[in-house]
């Protein structure tokens, strides 16, 4: 009796399977097939992101390879195409490098180009206060020492990634402004930062010796 109860509850299973199958299997189909839809789309998403970064990873190169060749004309075209067309990173970076090639024949155009990327607010922190030390790098001998601080204070504070830079900068357009108390105060942040590089305390000192000797009350 119990085989006959176990086939009998088999063969209700087997019926309630095939409704259910009959009911429902236009579903479970369509959503295999999604799912495989979406597998295959992803992967395919997938090659044509790993094939477009490649392209543009040449493109930069190919860039960068004019540029060391001294035709700076075309890799500036070459860096703004790259710009025009690659994902954020790349874009960030052509668009500093064709304001580098810029600044070969005509450094206030490439101060600009820096000055436009340094008020995107799209560009990340650091990225913008770099263009903002370099468009001031360019502008060091062809503006005021007032203007420089306008644009160089705050990137010289303590915590600022570039404040190095700044700082040098600041002394060196106090400097040619002939104000020996503006550069000396630079020269002395300069010095008193325990993290100053070598290289740059070196020049601070050689700055210094140019300076006439502080007057004595």
């Amino acid at each position: 009796m119990s085989e006959l109860f176990d086939e009998v509850d088999e063969e209700v299973r087997r019926d309630q399977l095939k409704k259910l199958w009959d009911q429902y299997s236009i579903f479970i189909i369509a959503g295999a097939l999604l799912i495989i839809a979406g597998v295959g789309g992803w992967r395919g998403y997938q090659y044509l992101e790993a094939k477009k970064a490649a392209e543009i990873g040449a493109a930069f190169d190919k860039a960068i390879e004019l540029s060391e060749q001294n035709k700076h004309s075309e890799a500036e075209a070459a860096f703004n195409d790259v710009a025009a067309k690659a994902p954020w990173g790349y874009r960030m970076l052509a668009r500093m490098r064709a304001a580098a090639e810029v600044a070969v024949s005509d450094p206030q155009a490439a101060a600009k180009m820096y000055d436009d990327i340094a008020a995107d607010s799209s560009v990340g922190g650091d990225m913008r206060e770099l263009a903002k030390i370099r468009a001031a790098g360019l502008m060091l001998e062809k503006t005021s020492y007032p203007n420089m601080v306008t644009r160089l204070e705050p990137l010289a504070a303590p915590s600022a990634t570039f404040r190095h830079t700044a700082r040098e900068l600041l002394a060196l357009s106090a400097w040619h402004a002939n104000d020996p108390t503006a550069t000396r105060k630079w020269l002395d942040v300069i010095a008193s930062d325990g993290e100053t590089p070598p290289s740059l305390r070196s020049r601070a000192e050689a700055l210094q010796a140019l300076l006439p000797p502080v007057a004595k009350s």
